[in-house]
């Protein structure tokens, strides 16, 4: 249970972070890159626990979390446009 707390404060900043290294302007402002940053951590706490590299407030979680944030930024902006929905 405390790896899911974990993994939601480290998306928190993991947004954050995200955000700085790919500034822009994206439909749903601060709350939705937070958002992604959450999901984000996620994205990298599964991927990094597949290559077996990841351990628990380890370093490899954090580059990790950050990476899958800046993918999920990358996918949003691909499909989400400031009012318009591309599909």
């Amino acid at each position: 249970m405390i790896w899911l707390i974990w993994t939601l404060l480290v998306g928190l900043v993991v947004g954050v972070i995200a955000k700085a290294i790919m500034p822009g302007d994206d439909p749903g402002g601060v709350i939705m890159t937070i958002l992604l940053g959450i999901g984000g951590a996620f994205v990298g706490r599964f991927i990094a626990g597949i290559l077996g590299i990841w351990r628990f407030g380890g370093i490899a979680s954090l580059i990790f979390s950050v990476l899958g944030a800046i993918i999920l930024l990358w996918i949003y902006r691909k499909f989400f446009r400031k009012n318009e929905v591309v599909v």
